[in-house]
């Protein structure tokens, strides 16, 4: 599981989910197990510690 370190990173990888970038060039997050869409996300840049499919 993964630790937020207070300095803006995180230690450790996210379990579980990964990330694919959308049509609309916003990344969103997956759910692994289910294939489940989970959030899109509004700012710029990708989701920290969590894997990118390709």
């Amino acid at each position: 599981m993964a630790k937020n370190t207070g300095r803006g990173s995180r230690q450790g990888a996210v379990t579980g989910r990964s990330q694919v970038k959308g049509a609309t060039g916003t990344w969103i997050k997956r759910d692994t197990s289910t294939g489940r869409f989970l959030e899109a996300k509004k700012t710029g840049g990708s989701f920290k510690g969590i894997r990118t499919e390709k």
